[in-house]
């Protein structure tokens, strides 16, 4: 039966073609799962492909068999686990069963999977983490880390939600702290500029560019160098067309006479009169306009100049600013005002955000105060139970001791924390790095999870032999710490500990078969029986006694199991 308190559970596992394993499937209890075999029968390998389903790296070499594809598959009920916004956040769709599936190739390729849509490897850390919490060695490095440290005692007091709160606004400020910096770098780079722009921005309104057609200077100019020959030839075509003896107009005028002289015989030459006497008018409107434009036409040497200076000045800042024409430098002119007019505004932005940081600020250190005054008030309470817990584990003489600075305001607030930490009576308590054995911080680690427990929401948790350094009695407590924690929280442990095997609701024996070409591993679910027969071998080897026997049917009695023979 599930725990009525459950939150997310490991439904079915499937390992295929990875290292040892060549097809292996896992169907644990929602309660706790132990898992037992002999050294080097697989049991790391199991984890290292639980590592592969929430996203760690993969290779290759890892594959049973190197020509087929290796696939590790999880199903786990997540019905009662608030998720959907996690899923929202990574646009994937929600379902109340979640399938995650790794896949590597045997070129080495890598691919993700959740409810059969393609993922990246960070999606799938994102999703996984939320389904499976592994502890093993590297979670124990990790307790050494203050803002580690930190995090549990947030969640051990209940104040994740606060942090939550304080670290909005800390991001709110560090934004407007950014935003502040690269305002007032583009001011400095900006009034460095400045100068400059203003000069370039002289120029070109002096240059009077807004009415300015430069094609029509450079025609005028053209016109006025050529004045002469112009006239010259304007008063040739005039002689030629209507002023000289033979000139066109007399021509096609007497032409038009004899025309009209036998106009009255014959309708071709009547209409070819009418046609004469039209080109003798427009011929008539021409020779009229070349005479007047040929008045007009004077060489002007100071027009010359003063156009020519012109264009020189509209050349030159065409040069200067590398574009064609006067629109380019109109443009130009356009980004300058933009550039110079700029800088006024930009201290007028400076002042505003000064102002929205400054005040972003104090409410951050509000918050963060309020944080720090919470966090203080429960490390008496965490050091108590921490104590009494490790008293029940074998450590009677253990002191904890949360050791609290103040800093600057940063992503966790203002509190800089060390757990402090001595197991031995009269000694002075040190940093866990340096006072704790490795033992002693598998136990640590243990009672901190068995604290957070009622407190936060936790998916599946596997230990990696939790129990380290303990045996006899104390391998008991543990049992019964985790039995209770599995009351809310899936767990599944591996364990070398026959007090650890008997206190699981499910137990699992990891074995190895020696094929013709190669070793296996392999799992199965033990029968009561066979529970008692592993048992009874972890207690006094291959070939156990009557009396080790005797002993595994008491380990197994102490939770409650109904036995027979």
């Amino acid at each position: 039966m599930r725990p009525s308190c459950w939150i997310a559970m490991l439904v079915d596992l499937r390992i295929r073609n990875y290292a040892l394993i060549e097809q292996l499937q896992l169907r644990p209890s929602a309660l706790l799962n132990i898992i037992t075999g002999e050294t080097g029968a697989g049991k790391s390998i199991m984890l290292g492909a639980i590592g592969l389903l929430l996203g760690n790296r993969a290779d290759s070499r890892m594959l049973f068999d190197t020509e087929k594809k290796c696939v590790i598959e999880g199903q786990f009920d997540i019905s009662s686990y608030q998720l959907q916004d996690i899923f929202e956040a990574e646009d994937l769709d929600y379902d109340t069963q979640c399938i995650l599936r790794r896949e590597i190739s045997p070129a080495g390729k890598s691919r993700a999977f959740v409810n059969d849509t393609p993922v990246t490897l960070e999606t799938l850390r994102n999703i996984g983490a939320n389904l499976m919490d592994i502890h093993s060695q590297h979670d124990t490095l990790l307790l050494g880390d203050a803002v580690f440290q930190l995090n549990l005692l947030d969640l051990y007091a209940g104040l994740v939600p606060t942090r939550a709160q304080y670290s909005n606004a800390y991001r709110q400020y560090r934004k407007l702290e950014a935003d502040l910096k690269a305002l007032e770098d583009q001011v400095a780079q900006a009034n460095k500029e400045l100068d400059y722009h203003s000069f370039l921005l002289s120029e070109l309104e002096d240059a009077r560019l807004d009415n300015e057609q430069q094609d029509e200077l450079e025609q005028e100019v053209k016109e006025l160098e050529h004045a002469e020959e112009i006239k010259f030839k304007l008063t040739s075509a005039l002689q030629h067309l209507s002023e000289s003896e033979y000139c066109a107009t007399g021509a096609m005028k007497e032409a038009a006479t004899l025309l009209g002289q036998i106009a009255s015989y014959s309708e071709q030459a009547r209409e070819l009169k009418h046609r004469l006497d039209s080109c003798l008018i427009e011929l008539h409107d021409i020779a009229d306009e070349i005479e007047v434009v040929e008045r007009r036409t004077e060489g002007d040497p100071a027009r010359i100049d003063e156009l020519q200076g012109r264009l020189n000045v509209l050349y030159s800042l065409q040069r200067k600013h590398q574009v064609r024409d006067v629109v380019g430098l109109l443009t130009v002119r356009g980004d300058l005002r933009d550039k110079v007019g700029s800088v006024l505004n930009l201290d007028k932005q400076i002042a505003r955000l000064r102002r929205d940081a400054e005040g972003t600020l104090a409410t951050v250190k509000k918050q963060a105060s309020r944080l720090s005054e919470a966090r203080r008030k429960v490390f008496p309470k965490f050091e108590k139970e921490l104590v009494g817990l490790l008293a029940d584990l074998g450590m009677p003489n253990s002191r904890i001791v949360v050791h609290h600075q103040e800093g600057p305001p940063a992503t966790s607030g203002i509190d800089v924390v060390s757990i402090l930490f001595t197991a031995n009576k009269g000694a002075q308590p040190q940093t866990l790095s340096k006072a704790a054995s490795g033992g002693e911080f598998s136990r640590l680690m243990l009672c901190i999870k068995y604290m957070l427990a009622d407190k936060t929401a936790l998916p599946t948790i596997v230990f990696d032999e939790i129990d380290t350094g303990i045996s006899g009695e104390i391998a008991v407590k543990v049992g019964r710490m985790m039995q209770q924690m599995a009351r809310k929280h899936q767990l599944i442990t591996i364990s070398h500990l026959p007090q650890m095997a008997a206190a699981g609701d499910a137990h699992y024996f990891v074995y190895k078969e020696d094929r013709a070409d190669r070793t296996v591993s392999s799992i199965r679910m033990l029968n009561l029986e066979e529970r008692i027969h592993e048992i009874a071998q972890m207690i006094s080897g291959a070939n156990p006694s009557q009396h080790a026997y005797q002993s595994a049917r008491e380990l197994l009695a102490m939770r409650g199991e109904e036995l027979v023979g």
